[in-house]
């Protein structure tokens, strides 16, 4: 049947189907309800030429209108009445749009297709009381020049443009930037401004033991400067900001002409901030929750703060915006009572419910074109359709096999095994062109061949090799709740080959809805889905068709009310643990799911068993997704439990495309301080990822912690900022988020965020130009370095920003480039060392603030390692374990640019070796001992140095084991004077080990070398008090990440989409299941951690060999092997 003879109804049978259950049924008082009257007084655009106020229209609008037809039937009353005819004949009823006052606010009712009754402004009425309601009718309005030019400085800073909509098949783009509006508004209209200016930044997580050692009699001492004098104080740990700032002022009542406090201020007029820092001890959370006081009594370093006036909270104006607020409800769907097409007559039957449609959901492929063909003449090519929920095969479907030429042409139904009544919200048709020589045979009930990430697939039946060449997404339930109708022409992606940049990601890139924005060269494919004669409206769950009864599905697979709730058998409850007990990497059997399913109102008292019970949802059967949601709504137990972050991260997973389940999780990360919310901010934005549709749960708890905290705001912006330019694929949805957060963060983050980026491109430029002048050689010449210094001297005087807030550490501000100090690191990537003036006067730091940008590197992976040692540095602090780990600051600025902090009075292991004897320092066990101790300066520190060092070491073997951390060698191991050891250059995880010559470089589970070994005072098979300390240090560190093995996998699983070239497959972080010895007790770990430090010990002499040879001859390159 041609798509053009499809009947108004969803089909003839749905239609003939819904007049017998009228026939059946009697109009209940729910269906009346549908039939409401709404009285509407709609003021026009347009006046009497002799009167001062506007035309008005009293209109009763039947409850099941859209609001498109309510706009038409007021033009069609308009122009019967002879209203204006000169407006009303001239224009269109889109050429306004509809107004109504809310609270004082204006509020724009903005979604064309969506049903009257469902309208916010409807309840809004109704809650009143009001009998007649009003909305206004006004011209939309066009933005002025002023919001045109905020506009395009907004889209330099996204790196993307917004308003772009060339690239789109719908309207969603600007429905999200309308729709997050009104989260915005609400976050700075109750925002508290002093407390945003100064963005106090505390964790209430309790002080560990290891602090709390350091605190004498609940006290520490404070050093307060004001002008160029200082005051120290002693203040109990527990006072506010408040009470030190009363203690400072009764302290130095008698002196305050001599620090030049003026006598008509008190201690209300000030506020501390960190000195050299923009920082402030502001609010009511005692000391000991501010992040600073504890890295200062962490690091044993004096606490200075300086006295200075509030900064000025104007600075954060937000830009007035034109738009009016969206109405609340704006895409919201109405029930299944409400739209169904039973027990109506269909003149009055303005929507349907996909709820009424049984029919199956087909589409009809017309063919695909490419403007040119592959340079194989001979292959065959074929579409493959699937229907996915999330990473849920709900059906499948490939067409015949045909020569692949410029336009190939199919004109063909392709009709799916699942009805389109059980097509889920977020459901997406993925289709896919492969080709090969020959065709593969034909599969039309599902089951494809097997893909890997390459594309490449094998079909054993037919002895035949295929490709996948191209693939594309279609929502087939918009953004409104709508159902597709009508043709599409997709332009599709094309799937990168081995060895390119964006094969790694393609992963990620297989699940997006959006379409190649180059349409010029990529592959186009025509679909045609049935076209209605109006709008097919998936329901919200819930209200009368919700109840579900006992029943039995078409497959045997029971839902519904009692039957499922009965009691779970002791003998299986022994399953279900060891079910829950699986980690999240372990696949679930057909068979679990059943269980889990079966009993599901039993797993839904246990939070932990939600990811594997939802997992076993059939999201292809509109009745196990009923009751899947009606169970979430009745159990209290999620929002009464306590908070797991590995569990609700999981949720937000990429096997979870149900809304309701991913506002779960959100629900539940409400809970999260901001400095968790940093912690797994990396995660976070990948998980937007894995939304179906551009507004989201998680998008608004993003932009909502964004606009309460500065400091998350800044690493969102630049997270964000990185994906946009580096995911072609994700641009969009990236873009309208962060372009919500900037509508919101105010003009002094603004600011701060034009000098920023304006630094970062100015130095790639130069980086770029200095590459090009000495390309493919890893030495650097005087005559580069001279080359650098003129450029740098070239840029900072033709406007490069005096100040700017440094991208890895936004409480730093750095100033005028050193212009002297700056240099080319002897690199292939030729990374800049630079050297930067500190800008805050305030600083009682001498040194320089130092950065390294790199440009050709893709800093991500070293971001995630780094987040990582964080999370283990969190986990070690609740078991009172400090094992200075000294995480550095490092963040990807763009595609494959970004910057790292360079850490003060350290050097390489390397330099150490070679600065007394050469590249034979690699075997002299003494030499590291040596220099510590003449950096020391006296026995006290060097014994300090040393259990620095004993402890970094231990936290650093059990970390890069862990992570499965590769490529160590002594110049990417380095040490501080103070004895802190720590790790750089994560290009190699997760046991991805490099080669040289077909040869593991990586002969230890970790790097305990003899000159480590020497440091604690034993060598060879000997033991002494600090190697014993050591020991234990590692077994105590190694098991406490053990307890929180599950969280490491989610962190890692979430961050398999990003296009690490590392990180692409769950194979990859089985290396974390195996290092932590998944399964085994406590007891069989302890051990296992153990013989792993004998394994180093008794290898240390092939490890110094492998330095040698580093030393020697500067290995830097190798062939990837995955370590067995």
């Amino acid at each position: 049947m041609d798509q053009h003879q499809i009947p108004a109804a969803a089909s003839e049978e749905d239609a003939l189907n819904s007049r017998r259950r009228r026939r059946r049924k009697g109009i209940t008082s729910a269906s009346q309800g549908t039939m409401d009257q709404i009285t509407i007084d709609f003021i026009l655009p347009t006046k009497p030429k002799n009167g001062p106020s506007p035309h008005s229209i009293l209109l009763e609008v039947a409850g099941n209108w859209t609001v498109e037809q309510v706009k038409a039937q007021v033009w069609l009353r308009a122009v019967a009445s002879n209203l204006c005819p000169d407006f009303y004949h001239k224009y269109s009823p889109d050429h306004c749009i509809l107004l109504y006052q809310k609270k004082g606010m204006l509020c724009e009712i903005y979604d064309k297709h969506q049903v009257f009754q469902t309208l916010d402004c409807i309840r809004y009425w109704k809650a009143l009381k009001k009998d007649v309601g009003r909305i206004t009718l006004v011209s939309r309005p066009q933005p002025p020049d002023e919001a045109l030019h905020y506009q395009r400085s907004l889209n330099n800073l996204i790196g993307y443009d917004v308003t772009d909509v060339s690239n789109v098949h719908d309207d969603e783009l600007e429905f999200t930037r309308r729709k997050l509006l009104t989260p915005r508004r609400i976050e700075v209209s109750e925002r508290d401004a002093k407390l945003y200016a100064m963005d106090p930044w505390v964790t209430t997580k309790p002080l560990g033991d290891h602090l709390l050692s350091k605190v004498i009699n609940g006290q520490i001492l404070v050093v307060i400067h004001i002008f160029t004098a200082s005051q120290t104080i002693k203040v109990p740990i527990d006072n506010t900001p408040a009470q030190v700032l009363a203690s400072f002022f009764a302290k130095t009542a008698n002196k305050r002409a001599l620090l030049g406090i003026p006598d008509d201020v008190c201690e209300s007029d000030f506020v501390l901030r960190v000195c050299g820092r923009e920082e402030y001890l502001y609010g009511e959370q005692p000391l000991q929750h501010f992040s600073w006081i504890r890295r200062c009594l962490k690091n044993g370093e004096e606490i200075h703060l300086v006295l200075e006036k509030p900064p000025d909270s104007s600075l954060d104006l937000v830009q007035k915006e034109d738009w009016a607020q969206v109405d609340d409800c704006t895409g919201v769907a109405g029930t299944h009572e409400q739209l169904t097409i039973d027990e109506k007559d269909h003149e009055r039957v303005f929507t349907i419910s996909m709820w009424d449609c049984n029919r199956k959901f087909r589409v009809k492929l017309l063919g695909i074109d490419i403007p040119l063909l592959p340079r194989n003449p001979d292959l065959m090519v074929y579409v493959e359709a699937s229907i996915f929920h999330g990473q849920q095969l709900l059906a499948q479907e490939r067409t015949t096999s045909k020569a692949f030429t410029e336009e190939v042409l199919w004109n063909t139904w392709v009709e799916f095994n699942i009805k389109i009544r059980d097509l889920p919200k977020g459901a997406r048709l993925n289709l896919q062109v492969s080709c090969g020589k020959t065709p593969p045979p034909t599969n039309s009930k599902g089951g494809s061949s097997y893909l890997d990430s390459a594309g490449v697939g094998s079909n054993t039946e037919g002895k035949t090799k295929t490709r996948l060449q191209y693939y594309v997404n279609l929502l087939l339930v918009d953004h409104r709740s709508l159902l597709r109708q009508g043709e599409f022409v997709l332009h599709m992606w094309k799937i990168p080959e081995k060895g390119e940049e964006s094969s790694s990601s393609v992963n990620a890139d297989k699940l997006t809805s959006a379409t190649n924005p180059d349409k010029a060269s990529s592959m186009a494919v025509v679909v045609s889905l049935d076209k209605y004669c109006y709008p097919v409206v998936l329901p919200k769950s819930g209200g009368g068709s919700g109840a579900l009864r006992d029943s039995v599905g078409e497959d045997g697979r029971e839902v519904g009310g009692e039957r499922a709730q009965r009691e779970m058998p002791n003998h299986l409850k022994k399953q279900f643990e060891a079910i829950l007990a699986k980690d999240p990497l372990h696949p679930l059997s057909p068979e679990d799911k059943e269980l889990l399913w079966h009993f599901r109102h039993e797993c839904i008292r246990h939070p932990r068993a939600y990811p594997k019970l939802l997992a076993s949802v059939c999201w292809g059967r509109q009745e196990d997704v009923q009751a899947a949601h009606s169970m979430l709504e009745r159990s209290s137990a999620w929002d009464s439990s306590g908070l797991d972050v590995g569990l609700a991260l999981q949720l937000l997973d990429c096997h979870y495309s149900d809304a309701r389940v991913r506002s779960l999780a959100v629900r539940k990360l409400e809970t999260l301080g901001d400095d968790d919310v940093l912690r797994y901010l990396l995660q976070l934005v990948q998980a937007v990822k894995f939304e179906p549709y551009h507004d989201s749960a998680l998008v608004r708890f993003l932009l909502k912690r964004a606009l309460r905290s500065k400091r998350i705001g800044h690493f969102l912006f630049w997270f964000l900022r990185s994906e946009i330019v580096q995911s072609m694929h994700y641009q969009q949805r990236y873009a309208v988020l962060l372009e919500a957060y900037l509508r919101g963060c105010g003009d002094a983050m603004l600011h701060d965020f034009r000098k920023q980026v304006e630094m970062t491109e100015a130095l790639q430029k130069v980086t770029r130009e200095i590459k090009a002048m000495s390309a493919d050689k890893y030495d650097v010449s005087s005559q580069v370095v001279f080359q650098l210094r003129q450029k740098l001297e070239a840029v900072q005087s033709s406007g490069l920003p005096q100040t700017f807030r440094v991208p890895y550490d936004p409480g730093l501000r750095a100033g005028a480039l050193m212009i002297e100090q700056c240099k080319v690191m002897a690199s292939k990537k030729k990374p800049l060392w630079l050297q930067f003036k500190r800008a805050d006067p305030s600083s009682l730091s001498p040194d320089p603030i130092g950065i390294i940008f790199k440009d050709g590197d893709d800093l991500r992976q070293d971001m995630l390692i780094l987040q990582i040692l964080l999370i283990m540095e969190s986990i070690w602090e609740m078991e009172s374990l400090d094992l200075l780990l000294l995480p550095y600051g490092c963040i990807s600025t763009g595609n494959r640019i970004g910057m790292i902090e360079i850490v003060k009075d350290a050097t390489t292991i390397a330099n150490i070796q070679q600065s007394v004897v050469g590249s034979r320092g690699a075997f002299k066990d003494e030499i590291l001992h040596q220099w510590l101790r003449d950096k020391c300066g006296n026995e006290d520190r060097f014994q300090q140095a040393v259990e620095r060092f004993l402890l970094s070491c231990g936290g650093c073997c059990v970390a890069t084991y862990v992570l499965g951390i590769g490529d160590r060698h002594n110049d990417n191991i380095m040490i501080t004077e103070s004895g802190n050891l720590f790790h750089i250059d994560f290009g190699h995880i997760l046991g991805n080990y490099k080669s040289f010559m077909g040869i593991s470089k990586e002969w230890v589970p970790f790097v305990l070398t003899p000159d480590f070994l020497y440091v604690m005072g034993t060598s060879g098979k000997k033991t002494s008090p600090h190697f014993q300390k050591f020991q234990d240090v590692c077994v105590k560190a190694y098991l406490a990440l053990r307890h929180h093995t599950n969280l490491l996998i989610i962190l890692f699983s979430m961050m398999l989409m990003t296009g690490m070239p590392q990180l692409t497959s769950k194979e990859d972080i089985d290396y974390i299941r195996e290092a932590l010895t998944v399964g085994r007790s406590e007891e069989e770990a302890q051990r296992h951690l153990l013989d792993q430090i004998e394994i180093c010990r008794e290898k240390g002499w092939m490890v110094q060999i492998n330095w040698f040879v580093h030393l020697v001859l500067g290995i830097k390159q190798g062939v990837e092997k995955h370590s067995t």
